[in-house]
């Protein structure tokens, strides 16, 4: 699992940057509403509207990213007053927080920004609970969230807009439909129905700290679309949880609070969830845990009970998502396995196309973007196979299907990297032969997914022109091991899930 997160590749430090960035940003939020003079409570309400900024909005444009960034306080600030005008009213606070958690699962309908904004929402009613705000605060707490989203923004706006240099690729929302039939309507009800679950059994365990069952309710569901992926995503975070705890005792407990190396240790585990969030959600969680133990450590609340209880909500929350995806609409981890696998075929294609047009000598084609796509869909698909993958997975065939089609999509991704890198050669020539290549690959593409279609046999690798430039060669090569790995994909991905599987 260590090896997971510091050898995974991390393509133009990317994750390192955004982790650094978060420090920075967060840092300087803290910073500004301590010299304000706003109150520890304010601060920590402030720091984590900078984090929760920093960390969902993900719009493709910087535009885009400025204006999700400004309309969190929009919907943010009447959950926050909400919250605390419910603060003493328990059923009437019950039932807002689980209509928030459906809408603001519902709210992935309409892509990065509705996901942001539902993730802001919940984590503003949440916080409320954490920190027990009361109506009197709100007005300082409007000022807290307003100074620090300024702040996270000038950062990532200002001092280190690496966007503008390489825009993040937004992965879509879930497979759609119609009603029920919708993946986010239906999540929305499971997720209603589980943080119900976790709500009452978790103030069977305390009626003071409940909201962490809720809470873990709710991370269980963020960004998975299968009740494969969100039984996955139960035990990672069960399991980042107790190793959290474990930490946060040997590290956190001596500490009694002190405000300095509980100010540094929380800048730690700032970068350790940025930088760990795409590769390992474990790893995450841990970080998330002893950062929160650092907060109740300055609040003056922290003892070994609180830790012990830390676990046992965490239990129950992610049950209550476990029961939830098992038994209230279920949706299928192979059919929302196959969406994503055909998405990302269809980047495939769509890089290979960019990149022959620029090859060809259409300087506004770029494939840059599609490549950056390309590597968030693979993510998607990795987490969605996940649970086929797994160790305890007792179907063997379904694990061997798995395993081979993710060799050929990272084969694909390889392949279309490369041929990137040859097309933004501006010495590269237009070759007649590309256009063949690439057609070639659109047929193999459109076969995978045509019913009664059969992919072609690749034909042999056109020999080497001496006469034609150096990058017109590379790029074919690249285009033959693409259209290789895309008919060698067609078994496994045109493979009945329930038959057996032979791994060639």
């Amino acid at each position: 699992m260590l090896k997971r997160v510091f050898v995974a590749p991390d393509a133009g430090r990317l994750r390192l940057r955004s982790a650094v960035r978060a420090v920075l940003g967060v840092g300087l939020a803290v910073a500004l509403c301590g010299l304000a003079g706003h109150s520890l409570v304010a601060a920590i309400t402030g720091g984590l509207a900078a984090l929760l900024a920093l960390f969902t909005v993900t719009d493709s444009t910087v535009r885009g990213q400025v204006v999700s960034t400004a309309l969190l306080p929009v919907i943010g600030f009447p959950v926050l007053a909400l919250a605390a005008v419910l603060h003493d009213q328990p059923v009437a606070r019950d039932l807002a927080f689980i209509a928030i958690v459906g809408a603001g699962v519902y709210a992935r309908r309409w892509g990065p920004r509705g996901h942001a904004l539902g993730v802001f929402a919940f984590m503003t009613f949440f916080a409320t609970q954490f920190l027990h705000t009361v109506p009197r605060q709100l007005p300082e707490l409007y000022a807290a969230v307003l100074l620090s989203l300024l702040a996270s923004s000038a950062v990532r706006f200002g001092l280190w807009c690496y966007e503008r240099r390489i825009a993040p690729a937004v992965v879509p929302a879930p497979p759609g439909g119609s009603g029920l039939g919708r993946a986010t309507t239906r999540q929305a009800v499971q997720a209603m129905a589980g943080a119900a679950f976790a709500l009452l059994a978790g103030q069977l365990l305390s009626e003071q700290r409940w909201y962490w069952a809720v809470g873990a309710t709710w991370w269980v569901f963020v960004n998975t679309a299968s009740r494969g992926e969100t039984l996955v995503r139960s035990f990672r975070r069960l399991l980042g949880t107790v190793i959290g705890i474990a930490v946060g005792a040997v590290v956190v407990t001596p500490l009694h609070g002190a405000a300095l190396p509980s100010a540094v240790l929380v800048a730690v585990c700032v970068f350790g969830i940025f930088y760990t969030a795409a590769v390992s959600y474990t790893w995450m969680m841990l970080s998330v845990t002893v950062m929160a133990g650092l907060l109740y450590g300055l609040l003056g609340v922290l003892d070994p009970g609180l830790l012990a209880l830390r676990v046992a909500e965490t239990g129950v929350g992610a049950l209550g998502a476990v029961l939830a995806v098992l038994v209230v609409l279920p949706i299928t981890t192979h059919a929302t396995t196959d969406a994503w696998i055909e998405r990302a075929l269809r980047c495939v294609h769509a890089c290979t196309a960019e990149a022959t047009a620029r090859l060809a000598g259409e300087e506004t084609a770029d494939p840059a973007p599609r490549v950056a796509e390309l590597e968030l869909l693979l993510g998607r698909v990795r987490l969605s196979l996940a649970p086929l993958l797994h160790p305890l997975n007792p179907l063997r065939h379904r694990k061997a299907r798995a395993r081979q089609v993710m060799t050929y999509l990272d084969d694909c991704a390889a392949q279309v990297r490369g041929l990137a890198e040859v097309a933004a050669d501006p010495a590269a020539s237009h070759d007649a032969r590309l256009t063949a290549a690439c057609q070639r690959v659109e047929t193999v593409v459109g076969a995978l997914f045509a019913p009664g279609a059969e992919p072609g046999v690749t034909s042999a690798a056109p020999a080497a022109a001496p006469h034609h430039h150096p990058g017109a060669e590379r790029a074919l090569a690249h285009l033959h091991g693409l259209e290789s790995a895309l008919t060698a994909l067609a078994q496994p991905v045109r493979s009945s899930p329930r038959a057996p599987f032979a791994a060639s």
